[in-house]
């Protein structure tokens, strides 16, 4: 997820650094492009300073400690905004589109715990459903999936259209993405803590130490869920933005608002089912490979364990390599057809169809690919919360029926949140900026 964000950020701010330069207004020279760094290297420092305010204290909610990380840094970040809106621009308006974006950033992270802690009903719901087989357990997480999705996109809305009318042109819409992801730096940072957390307990049942280690290690990994959860949430929300504001960038480079984009257009209708078709597609074969991969693995346990009788009785130890080699090398092949398809489709279309059938080739993978995220991703989360919700003592507690329906929920929801969900964050920018990198050659209205 660190990368996904990192990639979001520097999109976020190639697109605010476009648009800044391209505006016309003489306020906008030279400030327009120099605000949205200022405040990424802003974004920066209050990553570190507000690492310093994660403290916890003994018996206290390791969660809260972690949430006001991200809440010091906002703070800074937005005090920031209007400092240098005021200098740079004259005015505060710049400040309001950032704002936007750190606060439909906060809330989506909010919303996504909503749906992905076991301290809510969603997560207690899939448990209680877990009670009837894994059958109940797949379908109530599917439910919780997509039901999630509808905040989140209505706060992306109202976070396009405040910092849209914050500025009165789509250079806000920019620095709404740069602002949602300036605190990147601590969103990674608590988002890397769930799997420390639950790495940590893995080496505390492993070495055996005293069951109560295991029990705290097992608290600090329900609670490292959640904000991994949260981050790609907010790498979601994030990615909407900046693929908008790289889309309006490739319609600038090919003077798109001259060309428009008819949905009367047959070309535009093709590339907008083209475009919605690609997320579905591109998390089959990232899906498919999780599954290729696991196969592979699992055969590989089964020959050791039949050709090294000693693992069982711990007189041998296991080939470690082998599996490392498997693993390295699925998610290296496996992603040669999903990376080329983010590539080829673009080209494809904008080369045989023209440019404004690219253009809805992108608004058709970004509707589709921001629901898809949305859903998966927190399905994924709730599946695995629920899990750890019965393992800490409800319905029977490890062992039981329900927590067995549990980790098949969770060995679904895997792939749905650690791999397809926040890769077709990547998918929809990237086809946006092939789009934007090969603009000069779609000039022309297509080969058909």
């Amino acid at each position: 997820m660190g990368a996904d964000l990192f990639e979001s950020y520097v999109g976020a701010i190639v697109s605010a650094l476009t648009l800044g330069v391209a505006m016309t207004g003489v306020a906008f020279k030279g400030a327009g492009a120099l605000y949205p760094l200022v405040i990424a290297a802003v974004g920066i420092l209050a990553s570190v300073i507000a690492s310093f305010f994660v403290r916890g204290k003994e018996n206290s909610n390791p969660h809260s400690a972690l949430k006001m990380g991200s809440y010091v840094s906002s703070a800074i970040v937005a005090i920031a905004s209007f400092v240098f809106s005021k200098l740079f621009f004259g005015g505060y308006y710049c400040a309001l589109s950032i704002l936007a974006g750190l606060i439909v950033g906060l809330v989506i992270g909010k919303v996504t715990a909503v749906y992905t802690s076991e301290d809510y009903g969603s997560v207690k719901r899939i448990a209680d459903q877990s009670e009837t087989g894994s059958a109940t357990t797949i379908i109530s997480g599917i439910a919780v999936g997509m039901r999630s999705t509808w905040i989140p996109i209505v706060l992306i809305s109202v976070g396009i259209f405040i910092s849209y009318q914050a500025t009165g042109n789509l250079y806000g819409i920019a620095l709404a993405a740069v602002g949602m992801l300036s605190t990147t730096g601590i969103t990674v940072a608590v988002d890397a803590y769930g799997p420390i957390a639950d790495n940590s307990g893995g080496i505390a049942e492993m070495s055996g130490l005293d069951p109560h280690v295991r029990e705290i290690t097992d608290k600090l990994d329900a609670v490292g869920h959640t904000p991994a959860a949260m981050g790609k949430g907010f790498s979601i929300g994030s990615a909407a933005l900046t693929a908008l504001a790289l889309f309006v960038s490739y319609a600038d480079q090919v003077n798109l608002a001259d060309v428009g984009i008819s949905i009367l257009d047959h070309k535009v209708v093709i590339g907008l089912l083209v475009g919605g078709m690609l997320p579905f597609a591109f998390s089959a074969l990232t899906m498919d490979s999780v599954s290729k991969a696991a196969y592979k693995m699992i055969e590989e346990v089964r020959r050791q364990f039949r050709e090294i009788p000693g693992i069982l009785l711990g007189e041998s130890k296991p080939d470690y390599s082998s599996c490392v080699s498997i693993s390295t090398k699925a998610a290296l092949r496996q992603m040669i057809v999903p990376g080329l398809m983010a590539v080829v489709c673009p080209l494809l279309v904008g080369i045989l169809l023209g440019t404004a059938a690219l253009g809805g080739l992108l608004a058709g993978a970004l509707v589709t690919g921001v629901l898809l995220a949305i859903f998966m991703s927190n399905a994924g989360g709730a599946w695995d919360n629920a899990k750890k919700y019965i393992e800490g003592g409800h319905h029977g507690g490890k062992g039981s029926d329900a927590h067995k329906a549990a980790v098949v929920g969770d060995t679904v929801g895997d792939p749905f949140k650690d791999t397809s969900g926040p890769s077709i964050n990547i998918l929809i920018k990237l086809m946006t900026v092939v789009a934007l990198v090969f603009a000069p050659i779609f000039t022309q209205n297509g080969l058909l």
